[in-house]
This record gives structure tokens, C-alpha cells and sequence, in this order.
């Protein structure tokens, strides 16, 4: 297949990318640059500006499917009014323009980039994919996020919702950021440690996101493992792997000091336990399905 690309400089980007090559995709990366002139495996855009090279796109000559993964860092930095504003429009914005380019190219699939953050947080209830929206600031974005993608699916493509869990590497996302302080033995649970924590490993990710392609999955996907877990035991398994103690427990409050509190409110200590009911119905078989098993892999990656 001829399959598009956007984000595909961020860690789940760059190893789709990877991934797609090795079973013999033609990988086209939405890319920004100032280049006077972008190559057959590149379209050059700018999402911030509404742009897209039009003779790009005739160059590459359509798309078997796209990946839509551009968007801002959720959690990389305080929750602004101005920072909030810009992780929604760099959905918003960039989805439209993707939908935008692609009406009239015939690109049977869309998998557009969304988050389990879209059930906003829900305590100890069991979500899939029919539970309903939240009512955060995280659910905002995502249905907005969606909601933008969604339009392609007037003009005859399938669109799948990519809701995405905490992805695990030691290379990116939340796992990269925890591993120095649990090298050291000074890791602990957050808060009580009693919300839920929905991760799925890199590994995984890629070969869900490549599934859903390949079987032309519509709608929202959860991309998780099959077994989420609370935080305490979470930080139990990673201090396990890493032979280091883990007694520690980080304060809400001293969360809160540290990177806000509409970040840690809305992000970092939300529970959301879900499950990949979609995945599971299609016939997907998870390779690391529990947490030890996402935890070895993301530290042996």
C-alpha cells in the first residue's frame, strides 16, 4: 500500500514509519519545511497555517491510507489558557486540513489520531468504545479531534478513531519521563495510587494501528491492553523490573506545585479503566497484554 502519514516524527510516529517500510509500504511523511521543492515520499504542509502543497499531493498520486497523528504534547508542558488552545487547534486544525486534502483523492482509509482521553475521568467503571464522551477538558478536544476527522467519511472513506492509550517506551511518552527517579529507587504511586492506568505497548500500538488499516476498521478503536491496572500496581511492576524499591508516594499537591494543577487534574491523575472491546471483536491478539509483559518489552526496546 501507498500509506500517508502526519506526526511521523514522534516516537509512535517514527516507529510506524519503520514499521510500515519493513513489510513493504510506500511511506509518504507529511512534513514541514521550507524545502522549494518536496520529493516523490513527502508532502509539505504547515497545519498551524492551513497549508498544504497541492503539487505534492499530485506528485504522490493518492493514498491507500493515511495516518493522522500530528497534533501538540498533552502533557510536556503547564495547561495555559493559551497552551490548552493550542493542543486543541493543533488537532482541529491539522485534521480539517487532512480531510481537506484528501476529499478528492479517493484514500480508502483514514485512521485519525485520538485518546482514551475522550471518557474523560471515570473512577473504577469499565469503559469500551460505546461508553459515552466525559465532560473535561480532555474529552472536549478529543470529540472536537474526532469530529473534524469524521467528515472525510462523506466522501466514501472508512475513518477509524485511534483512541490511544498510555503508550510505553523507554523512548517516549509518560514511561521515559518516570524511568530516571525509578532507576535511582525513588519512583512511588501518584496520589492514593487507586486510579486506573489503561497502557498498551509501543509494540502493540503499531501493530493495532497497522490492523485497523489493513481490515478497514471504521470508527472509534480503544488502542490498550486488555488488562488496565491502578497506579499502585503499576509502579509495583515497573520498580519489580527495574530491581528497584518503590516506597515512595507523590502528593497530589507536590504534583500540583510541580506542573499545575488543570494538568495534573485533567491528565495526570484522571482513573480511566478501558477496554479494547473493538480490537478483541476483530481479531486482534495482543503480544504483551499485561503489564509486566508491556513493561519488559518497553525496557528491553
Amino acid at each position: 500500500m501507498q500509506v500517508g502519514v502526519t506526526g511521523s516524527s514522534g516516537f509512535i510516529g517514527t516507529a510506524l514509519v519503520e514499521a510500515l517500510r519493513e513489510r513493504g509500504d510506500d511511506v509518504v511523511r507529511f512534513v514541514r519545511t521550507t524545502q522549494p521543492s518536496g520529493t516523490r515520499d513527502t508532502v509539505r504542509w504547515d497545519p498551524s497555517r492551513q497549508l498544504i502543497d497541492e503539487a505534492d499531493l499530485r506528485r504522490v498520486g493518492g493514498f491507500d491510507a493515511v495516518v493522522h497523528l500530528a497534533g501538540a504534547g498533552i502533557a510536556d508542558k503547564r495547561w495555559t489558557e493559551a497552551r490548552k488552545r493550542e493542543i486543541l487547534l493543533s488537532r482541529t486544525s491539522s485534521t480539517s486540513l487532512v480531510v481537506h486534502a484528501l476529499q478528492s483523492t479517493g484514500t480508502a482509509v483514514l485512521a485519525s489520531g485520538s485518546a482514551i482521553g475522550y471518557y474523560g475521568s471515570r473512577g473504577d467503571e469499565v469503559l469500551d468504545e460505546a461508553s459515552g464522551q466525559g465532560n473535561d477538558f480532555l474529552a472536549e478536544v478529543c470529540r472536537a479531534w474526532e469530529d473534524a476527522a469524521l467528515g472525510l467519511a462523506a466522501h466514501g472513506s472508512t475513518v477509524a478513531l485511534l483512541r490511544t492509550g498510555i503508550v510505553m517506551s523507554r523512548h517516549g511518552g509518560a514511561l521515559k519521563k518516570q524511568l530516571p527517579l525509578f532507576r535511582l529507587g525513588l519512583g512511588g504511586a501518584l496520589s492514593t495510587g487507586q486510579q486506573w492506568l489503561s497502557p498498551i505497548s509501543l509494540r502493540d500500538e503499531i501493530r493495532a494501528i497497522l490492523w485497523i488499516i489493513d481490515q478497514r476498521i471504521a470508527g472509534p478503536v480503544n488502542l490498550v491492553s486488555p488488562e488496565p491496572l491502578k497506579n499502585r500496581d503499576f509502579t509495583r511492576v515497573l520498580a519489580h523490573e527495574l530491581h528497584r524499591p518503590a516506597l515512595a508516594r507523590v502528593p497530589a499537591f507536590a504534583l500540583k506545585i510541580a506542573l499545575g494543577s488543570d494538568l495534573v487534574t485533567g491528565a495526570v491523575l484522571v482513573s480511566q479503566r478501558v477496554l479494547p472491546r473493538i480490537l478483541g471483536e476483530t481479531g486482534f491478539s495482543f503480544e504483551e497484554p499485561t503489564a509486566e509483559s508491556i513493561i519488559s518489552s518497553a525496557l528491553g526496546a
